[in-house]
């Protein structure tokens, strides 16, 4: 996929509204990495700060979803703008704002059914299993 939107080239963080491009999934690190581990090739870029990951997907694909413990959805709702602060391209390493998974010509957004599926299942090993890993 060539993505319309790229990050800046710049050495400064690009704040960029959420919802435009690609909306956003937030989720602690201890269950973005077990994430990561079971998305395998179905995952998409990743931007990590310290220790929160944020993956970015197709606007309103992540709208509907059963909430899962500490995984937030940041989208553009009528009532409010969100913006996210994004590293440039080349910012691949932390310990602050980077890309833990830069983007790439087949890295971009990552399919949202295959990012809830992943993070419901890391949510129930970091959290037990039932309704302790859903809100």
């Amino acid at each position: 996929m060539n993505p319309l939107w790229t990050p800046s080239r710049r050495n400064d963080v690009e704040m960029v509204e959420v919802g435009h491009h690609w909306d956003a999934v937030r989720a602690p690190k201890a269950i973005g990495e077990r994430a990561l581990d079971l998305l395998g090739k179905h995952g998409g870029a990743v931007i990590a700060d310290y220790s929160t990951m944020y993956w970015l997907v197709q606007p309103g694909s992540a709208d509907y979803w059963q909430r899962i413990r500490q995984v937030h959805v940041l989208t553009t709702t009528t009532a409010e703008l969100t913006f996210m602060g994004v590293p440039p391209g080349h910012c691949r390493s932390g310990p602050g704002l980077h890309w833990h998974i830069p983007m790439g010509p087949d890295r971009y957004l990552t399919d949202a059914e295959h990012l809830r599926q992943a993070l419901l299942l890391a949510a129930v090993v970091e959290f037990g299993s039932g309704e302790e890993a859903v809100q």
